[in-house]
């Protein structure tokens, strides 16, 4: 009769998005820790593996897990790969050592006759030599067996007690009635700029900052180089896409534009062509290949804006009208978000009838242009679209290029953000932009790093962008941008600024955080080496980034005490604490603040009375400490913030 029931309970297994539903998150070379409770009827001995394989192979890889403690066991994994894999825990009664655990405690007691267990004990060992592949374990096994059959009771305790033994018994065990966990949940594993990366983000139209003209794609070099220099390895360019005329927007999201004003490049389609098209003024795809190559040769990479927008003139208007909202009077409803109007765009309707023929067209928008090399999208706002539109969308762009990376840009409801992150989107906004006191970033930063979140929802941080200019910046002047691009660079491995950020560029409509005479709608004037630009900050935290291991993780964000509530403190480490980065800002733009600081020296195998020193990355200075409690003075125009490499005292009169 078959066994169709299971031999032992696998429950509470970690980590599981949604309860399997969701698959968690992981960049290439991590590794994957699980645990599971793992227990069954019984005295006997339990033993569990944790297995994982990419999804579609046929063979398992595995490794024994380790009991912690109340029947919970741990297993690590690494995965080298990217693409999806899947993995589960498979458990069963481990029957040797059960045996062994039985006939030690008789032994052990006196009792004389134990001539039945010795024969299950052979019977075990022998079994176990038949299940051996390899004939030399294979002898040894049955070997070991007659050894049994023939010694007496303390040569068999001796014998079943040796290592040799116990490793050929736990490399064949007897699995008939293992019990394994399903269905097995999923990871997606990514490449490595999945988590770490700078993005830096400029309209190509205003890359040589002149007002009267825009640039195109072949003067673009510059701007790169530019970014480059300052350490970025991405660069985001918003939709360069044909733009609309019907409805075209003027300065300052005027609604009727002026000879020459380039309009807004969300309002996508021409006579020029749709999604898969350039702008005139950019120059050709053509031409955007040659800086897809430029960039590349450069060590870096260009992330597009794929904003599902259409203008009254894009090709899908007059080829497929029925992929819109329709007005009962037969026109095109227009894309509003009260009180704002946007009369220049015509959103899709992803429940229309023809859904599925509107979805499959989107798709292939994104591999037309991963065909062009592009392997980096912000979505743009894809919280107004189905989320299982998402789930379909990302799933079969991955299916041929697995490296394509997702950032959604959805500031919105905070469920809604999360059910995107799940949903496929390797990356999100967050709203770190609006974060600004003490307990505002250090709630919202553990939430991000520190809860289940962690596990699906990597925050890519932004102090600002074309649509916001927050009023910290606005109120703050230039320690302000400092303040908020050492915390973005910081405080997650992946962050980025939008152009004109390195020039603290703060000019706003009057009470709202947007930009006055934005280049949403205009072409940009910028020197872009004006005084009192902060290029050396911002070069100087990339450089810190990339040669610091602990701000290459996501969640070894840790926050520690400070006085002053107008002081931030909080630092990473890596596992091995060969990196021991700590960082203080003053988190007012105005005026100098001080404060006495608690170090966490227990987390870095040092005692209370310990030397070691605070190397300062920004600055180059040394300083030497001792103990938990230490002082610090931040003078927001001088500097706002140090960010300190722990060195700890070795022998030699040094540190390492």
């Amino acid at each position: 009769m078959a066994r169709a029931f299971p031999s032992a309970v696998i429950e509470n297994l970690r980590p599981l998005s949604d309860g399997g539903r969701y698959p968690v998150k992981r960049i290439v070379e991590d590794d994957l820790a699980v645990e599971a409770d793992v227990f069954k009827d019984g005295h006997d001995i339990v033993a569990a593996a944790l297995k994982w394989r990419l999804v579609g192979q046929p063979r398992w890889h595995e490794t024994a897990m380790s009991f912690i403690d109340n029947d919970r066991w741990r297993g690590i994994c690494s995965l080298n790969e990217i693409g999806v894999y899947e993995y589960t825990v498979e458990a069963w009664t481990d029957t040797f050592r059960s045996w062994r655990d039985e006939f030690t405690k008789k032994f052990e007691a006196g009792i004389s006759d134990l001539t039945a267990e010795t024969l299950e004990g052979a019977a075990l060992i022998e079994a176990a030599g038949k299940r051996a592949h390899v004939a030399d374990d294979s002898a040894r096994l049955c070997e070991l067996s007659e050894s049994i059959r023939r010694a007496d009771h303390a040569q068999i305790n001796n014998i079943v007690h040796s290592g040799e033994l116990e490793v050929l018994m736990a490399t064949y065990p007897d699995r008939s009635w293992a019990t394994q966990y399903a269905p097995p949940p999923r990871v997606i594993v990514e490449r490595k700029e999945a988590q770490i990366a700078a993005w830096y983000e400029f309209f190509p139209r205003s890359a040589e900052g002149r007002g009267d003209r825009g640039s195109t794609f072949r003067d673009c070099l510059p701007r790169v180089d530019d970014a480059r220099a300052m350490g970025f390895n991405v660069i985001y360019f918003p939709p360069i896409h044909p733009i609309g005329h019907t409805n075209r927007k003027g300065r300052n999201n005027s609604v009727t534009a002026k000879p020459g004003d380039p309009g807004v490049p969300w309002a996508i389609g021409s006579k020029a062509g749709g999604h898969k098209a350039v702008e005139p003024a950019l120059g050709t795809l053509e031409d955007f290949d040659w800086l897809q190559r430029e960039v590349r040769k450069r060590g870096m990479e260009i992330a597009l804006d794929f904003a599902i927008n259409c203008s009254p003139d894009h090709p899908y208007v007059r080829e497929h009208p029925d992929w819109f909202y329709q007005r009962p009077d037969g026109s095109i409803k227009f894309a509003e978000n009260p009180p704002k109007k946007y009369e220049d765009i015509f959103p899709l309707n992803f429940r229309c009838e023809k859904w599925p023929e509107l979805w499959a067209e989107m798709v292939s928008i994104v591999l037309f242009w991963a065909e062009h090399g592009v392997r980096t999208f912000r979505v743009d706002n894809p919280h107004t679209k189905p989320v299982v539109f998402w789930e379909y969308l990302i799933a079969r762009v991955r299916e041929k290029y697995l490296d394509t990376v997702f950032l959604a840009e959805a500031f919105t409801r905070p469920k809604m953000m999360k059910e995107l992150a799940k949903a496929g989107f390797t990356q999100s906004y967050t709203y770190f932009t609006w974060r600004n006191t003490k307990q505002e970033l250090t709630e919202y930063l553990t939430e991000l790093t520190q809860t289940e979140m962690r596990q699906y929802f990597h925050g890519n941080l932004w102090p600002n962008t074309p649509d916001i200019l927050p009023f910290f910046l606005q109120d703050g002047g230039r320690p302000a941008f400092i303040v908020r691009a050492v915390l973005a660079a910081t405080l997650s491995p992946v962050y980025g600024i939008y152009s004109g950020y390195e020039l603290c560029e703060n000019e706003a409509l009057p009470g709202r955080e947007e930009y006055l005479d934005s280049e949403k709608y205009q072409f940009k004037e910028r020197d872009w080496n004006a005084p009192g630009n902060i290029k050396d900050w911002i070069t100087r935290l990339n450089q810190i980034r990339r040669t610091n291991r602990a701000l290459h993780f996501y969640d070894n964000l840790r926050f520690y005490h400070a006085d002053n509530d107008s002081v931030l403190f909080y630092g990473k480490m890596t596992a091995a604490r060969d990196n021991i980065i700590l960082i203080v800002v003053n988190l007012d733009p105005h005026r100098k603040q001080h404060s006495f600081i608690d170090v966490p020296v227990d987390q870095f195998a040092s005692i209370e009375g310990d030397t070691y020193q605070m190397h300062d990355l920004v600055t180059g200075e040394r300083y030497i400490w001792h103990g938990r409690r230490n002082y610090v003075e931040l003078d927001p125009e001088i500097q706002p913030a140090h960010i300190f490499r722990v060195r700890r005292w070795i022998e030699g009169d040094r540190f390492a």
